[in-house]
């Protein structure tokens, strides 16, 4: 176990989201914007039509900054928070997935040489070479996704992997190759929204409209292909999984998904048979409408991980639910059966409140809060899912009404770790919660 990573009011797993969708758009852009560069090169070269390489360059450019320096950035803040928040999570994904990433690193540093050889050899190599550096770097992009799918699909589905610990049992589980199509689909959409928005840049009035034009059809086509592929997607996910979705999943969230890629595809069609949004900033509010319906989706894909971070072996808050004879691992419920607290597991527990009594009990029960709550409620009487809002909410009057509620997590709130701890830290958690009740 690590030291507790608590970030007060907006907790760990909210920090997670924000960064990981900070760093959704410039990676997704990356991975599919080659793709259609190299087209309008292709085209430029074999029409004889010189202007529309500006577009191109001005593409690379973009690529080249926001892509690969806050694109690099975010990726950084997500394994710093990560590391920080998840530990356990992040080690289990490393001690089995490390030659993935480790490939995936191969195909990042040919992207990094690429985008700089692509850009700055421009007129200074034949156009074949450069069509080919081009295609180089959109394949390296690419497989980049292919392998990190695999270890996000990892993550909602294990497969047989609990099984044998095998890492392709793991890595090409049911929900693996559904997952990739879906980004793929989608990362094209994405291209085409900062496609438009560059084309903006581009001097030539009719090369700008062409560009759009081009972009928007790439957009139409990929929106129209995503609503299927999303749910062959959602029919590949485990069966509680499916049940977390239809209890948590909120009409709300669902319309906060759906909305924003209506909303692109309208702005797509329209750009199709009109010039009426064909101008800088409806482009720019397309790539934030896109944007917060990313964040709502990638909010829906960590609910439906539900009381996990890897599926029947890693909860939530960093506990391991389970013993993994493959791997050499037991598990901290077993831990506890044979006798332990989970205060007593926790190795940076003070030594003043490894005994519980009348003096310290509150305080002891806040310790198991952080420890088994933290990832996803808020311990303040404010902020995200505070656990004083549900105290006041259902009602409890007394240590053991809430005792009995610590009973039944895990087995009737299949969205929720299950309590880990003997009888005296469990009425400590609950005299904790009950403190909280109705406080101001």
């Amino acid at each position: 176990m690590y030291p507790i990573f608590y970030f007060p009011y907006l907790t760990s797993g909210w920090i997670i989201a924000i960064l990981a969708t900070l760093h959704i758009l410039p990676s997704h852009l990356v991975t599919s914007a080659m793709w259609f560069n190299v087209y309008i090169e292709w085209k430029a070269y074999k029409e004889k039509r010189e202007e529309l390489l500006e577009f191109v360059k001005k593409f690379t450019l973009l690529l080249l900054v926001f892509s690969y320096v806050f694109g690099s950035l975010s990726g950084v803040g997500i394994w710093f928070a990560t590391m920080a928040s998840s530990p356990r999570g992040i080690s289990s994904l490393i001690h089995n997935y490390v030659w993935g990433w480790a490939t995936e690193w191969v195909f990042f540093i040919i992207e990094v040489l690429g985008v700089f050889v692509y850009y700055y050899t421009f007129d200074k190599v034949d156009r074949r070479t450069h069509l080919i550096i081009g295609l180089i770097f959109a394949i390296g992009a690419w497989t980049t996704m292919v392998i990190i799918v695999g270890i996000l699909s990892f993550m909602i589905s294990t497969g047989k992997w609990i099984e044998n610990g095998s890492f392709f049992y793991g890595f090409f589980n049911r929900n693996y190759f559904p997952h990739l199509i879906l980004r793929t689909i989608f990362m094209f959409a994405v291209t085409a929204l900062y496609a438009t928005f560059i084309s903006n840049f581009v001097r030539n009035e009719i090369t700008k409209k062409e560009i759009i034009k081009k972009a928007s059809l790439f957009g139409t086509l990929s929106i129209v292909l995503f609503f299927p592929t999303l749910y062959v997607y959602l029919n590949s996910i485990p069966l509680q999984s499916k049940e977390i979705y239809n209890l948590l999943v909120t009409p709300g969230l669902k319309i906060g998904f759906i909305i924003p890629i209506l909303l692109v595809l309208i702005y797509f069609l329209l750009n199709l048979f009109t010039n009426f949004l064909t101008k800088l900033i409806p482009s720019l509010v397309m790539i934030i409408v896109i944007f917060f319906g990313i964040f709502v989706g990638e909010r829906i894909r960590e609910i439906l991980r539900k009381p996990y971070l890897i599926p029947d072996y890693v909860y939530s808050n960093g506990i391991i639910a389970k013993d993994h004879k493959a791997k050499g691992v037991i598990s901290d419920i077993t831990k506890v059966k044979n006798g332990n607290g989970i205060l007593e597991i926790f190795p940076f527990t003070p030594s003043e409140l490894k005994n519980i009594n009348e003096n310290n009990i509150l305080e002891a029960g806040k310790l198991v809060a952080l420890i088994e709550c933290s990832s996803c409620h808020s311990v303040e009487k404010a902020g995200v899912r505070p656990l004083k809002y549900y105290i006041d909410k259902m009602g409890f009057d007394s240590i053991e009404t809430a005792m009995e509620f610590l009973d039944l997590m895990g087995e009737n709130y299949i969205y929720m770790p299950p309590f880990l701890g003997n009888e005296m830290e469990k009425r400590a958690l609950a005299s904790f919660l009950i403190s909280l009740r109705g406080s101001k």
